[in-house]
Formats: structure tokens, sequence, C-alpha cells
């Protein structure tokens, strides 16, 4: 493998490889006709050149990662606690608005702070290359500054007329599986998910469901339902990014423009970072895959945030919600 640049992006496919590419990158507001492209965009789609095309790139296989990126050093950080009281007032807010009729659902983000001594690039690359299915890497890093995660949630992969992806919702420590399994806040809160998705894909051909699962991803379990279909026609990978981001996975339900604005107005207080639960994508000659971007770490110079998100509907309780996002960037700082 090449030795890491100041300017590179990554994704891990589905397929067992690893694409890599190495700057300096081109930014386009087009998808490129063919070779390859970095979709990097923020959460609120603002970026109007979210093509990154590399310079080079370099093809990996996941079973080879191992022996290519050995096991890095811990991240020796201080870390600093986000507020209990800063979000109890945003949840406070949001509670409000359900019991109003404005959301059934949205999902604040909590980010916490962490300062290191040194660089924290070459740690936080080795770490998250080598996490290992149903977890996908991905990355973008610049100098002295990026963000890189493994992420268990797919928005959706395009392959000629094939159409997949997921519903990701609903959060459990691994120890509580059985109880989890029969959670009817976790299973209502992941319904709003899935059922929104269908419906979203209904005028697109015909989605097929398939039957809720539990992915277990060793210190924590999500509900998962993949979701498929062949499309009617043809349609681009951004057409399907704006019709598809955000899922109330990591949005507002219902979707409107009073609703996103809530949200965007509720992370920004909270600190979360721009590219949180956006699309990250890889444009691969003529195949496209956009995960979302949680369990990670953003950083620059030596200044780390880690956010998570936890979803909100009309049963949810504060200390719960609490206990979810510390649960969440623990299981990102298990990476280390």
């Amino acid at each position: 493998m090449d030795t890491f640049t100041d300017s590179m992006a990554w994704l891990a496919k589905r397929d067992g490889t690893m694409v890599i590419g190495h700057g300096p990158f081109t930014e386009s507001g087009d998808l490129p006709a063919d070779g390859v492209a970095f979709y990097v965009q923020t959460f609120a789609l603002e970026d109007s050149k979210p093509w990154k095309i590399p310079s080079r790139i370099e093809r990996i296989s996941l079973e080879s990662l191992p022996s290519l990126i050995p096991s890095g050093p811990s991240i020796e950080c201080t870390w600093t606690p986000p507020q209990a009281g800063d979000f109890a007032i945003v949840f406070q807010e949001i509670m409000a608005a359900i019991h109003s009729g404005v959301f059934e659902k949205t999902v604040p983000v909590v980010t916490e702070l962490g300062t290191v001594r040194h660089s924290p690039a070459f740690a936080i690359i080795q770490a998250m290359m080598r996490q290992n299915a149903p977890l996908q890497s991905y990355g973008w890093i610049q100098p002295n500054s990026g963000f890189a995660g493994a992420t268990p949630e797919l928005l959706f992969s395009l392959s000629s007329n094939h159409l997949e992806t997921m519903a990701l919702a609903g959060t459990a420590r691994c120890e509580d599986c059985e109880v989890f399994a029969v959670d009817e806040k976790e299973i209502r809160e992941h319904e709003y998910v899935a059922q929104t998705l269908v419906s979203k894909l209904l005028d697109l051909g015909d989605p097929q469901r398939h039957l809720r699962e539990i992915l277990d991803l060793g210190s924590i379990v999500h509900f998962l339902s993949l979701i498929s279909l062949d499309l009617a026609a043809p349609i681009s990978p951004e057409l399907l990014i704006r019709r598809l981001h955000p899922t109330p996975a990591l949005g507002p339900l219902p979707r409107t423009p009073e609703t996103l604005a809530h949200l965007f107005e509720w992370r920004n207080r909270l600190g979360c970072p721009l590219e949180f639960g956006a699309p990250f994508g890889l444009w691969d000659h003529g195949h496209f895959t956009a995960v979302v971007a949680i369990r990670g770490i953003w950083w620059n110079e030596n200044q780390l945030r880690l956010p998570a998100g936890c979803g909100i509907i009309e049963p949810s309780r504060l200390i719960n919600e609490w206990r979810e996002l510390r649960l969440k960037r623990e299981s990102v700082k298990l990476f280390f």
C-alpha cells in the first residue's frame, strides 16, 4: 500500500475491496461520465462541488489490510464529555414540537470534544481502515484535518438498474439483545424509517422489503431491514441522494423545509460536524455506493470531535436517549 498522503479519500466496498483515492483532487459539480470519483458532502447538501476526482487510485483487498496496515497505538486523548443540560434543553424543545404535531421523529446530535498532543490522523486512519464487515470504512483527509469512520449504514448502492438500501434504526447494548427484540419503542422507531424508505421508492419500481433482523456490531445492536428494487427507469445518483437523504434514521419525519430547519439549528447548537450523517459515496466506473457518515471522528489539528445521534419519538425518555448517545460514542472509541 502507498504511504498516507496529505490528501486522500477511501471507501470499503461490500465486494471485499477498498478503493483509495490520492490527491490532489479535482472538484466538480457534475458526476464524471466514467472513472472514479468520491462524493463528499455536508448533511445539508450545501457543497456545490461534491464530486472529488483523485489524481490516482489504488485498490486493496480487505483481507490483506491487516498485513498492509499494522495495528496502531491508541489515541492519547483528553476527552471533554458533552453537557447533559444542553442536550436536555434540545430534548424538551423536540418533545414540545412532537406534542404540537410538527414532528413524529427527529434526530439530534451530541458531540464529544477531545484534545491530543500530536496529530491524530495516522492513528485514526489505521483504526478505521482495519474495521471489518458489516462496517464500511470511509474517510476524507486533508492537510491537518479530516474525518474518518466505519459505518454500519448504507444509504444506497446503484448498479445498472438495481438499487439496494436499508433501514437501520433502534439501538441497544448487545447484552440487552433479548429484550431489545421486543421493545415497542425501538421497533416503532425502526418502522418509521423502514416504511418511509419504502414509500419514497414506490414510484421507481417494486421495492422488496426483507424481514426485520438484528444487526450485531459487537458492543451494540441495531434493527436492520434490507430493501431492494429494480428501477423501472434510469435515475442519477444525485437525484437518488436528494430523494433518500436524510432518511428518518438521521433526519426528521415528516421531512419538510420547516422540520429540516429545526434539525439544522439543533445540530449547530450542539456542535455537530457539518458532514456527520451526510452521504459519503464512491462512483466507480458506472457503479455508485453511498454510505451514511456516522461512527466516525472529525479532527482539525489536535482538536477532535466525536458525534453521535439518537432518534427521538413520542415515547422517548431523556435518560434513555442520553445513555444511547454515550453507548454510540463508546463504540467508536473501541475501534482504537
